[in-house]
């Protein structure tokens, strides 16, 4: 379980971030949901510890930094360009692997259940964005974690992919497990997640169940006029 408390950020005399608390708890999908620029890339960040900030995040009672094996408990996308170009994509996982001491064969694995097993070999730097989406998403998944944490995972990727995303992401969940997703479309988490934590200018706006957060939002009224 991820419990994140107070969790602040200023950027000179602008509060990207005010005062959030919120919990993503394990066996369903938790999303993040707000404009762009509302503040969720800058969330995330503070939670790992990348962004120093007011606030703590614990998983499973720990902040990120005193976890043992962060790869093996939380897995993360930030960035869907975050590899080296010209480093061919399997040579990319084996390498983030070696560092979290995970074997080669659990590289394949994940190549596998993103497809990308037909460009394992090509280097990144002609990928498109989906196809980097993918390969983040292999590297989030390396360490088999009981944690994801995921922002903006669907950009780029095609309604096929975004459909393959939504199954995978539900079925990580249902296993126990913790998921925590960003996005800047209601419509998208509608489809994907169980629970929303919603912002806006980096404060919040709702933490309820998806259905409830739609109910409230949506106008079910027909208006007609008439000569």
């Amino acid at each position: 379980m991820i419990e994140a408390t107070g969790l602040s950020k200023r950027y000179g005399a602008t509060l990207a971030v005010d005062d959030l608390s919120f919990e993503v708890r394990p066996g369903r999908v938790t999303g993040f949901l707000g404009p762009n620029g509302a503040g969720k890339s800058t969330t995330i960040r503070l939670m790992l510890g990348l962004d120093a900030g007011g606030g703590r995040t614990l998983f499973s009672g720990k902040p990120y930094r005193e976890l043992r094996h962060p790869m093996r408990e939380v897995g993360t996308l930030l960035d869907a360009k975050a590899f080296h170009p010209t480093r061919k994509a399997r040579s990319h996982l084996r390498m983030l692997a070696a560092a979290a001491g995970v074997p080669d064969t659990r590289v394949d694995e994940v190549l596998h259940t993103v497809g990308l097993e037909s460009v394992a070999k090509k280097q990144p730097k002609g990928f498109s964005l989906g196809m980097g989406q993918r390969l983040g998403l292999a590297a989030a998944l390396l360490g088999d974690p009981h944690t994801l944490i995921l922002d903006e995972p669907a950009n780029g990727l095609d309604p096929q992919g975004i459909n393959w995303l939504r199954g995978f992401l539900k079925d990580f969940a249902a296993s126990g497990r913790s998921v925590f997703v960003s996005s800047h479309l209601l419509a998208e988490m509608a489809l994907m997640a169980d629970h929303l934590v919603v912002i806006g200018k980096g404060r919040t706006i709702a933490n309820e169940a998806v259905a409830d957060f739609v109910t409230k939002s949506s106008r079910s009224l027909v208006v007609v006029r008439s000569p």
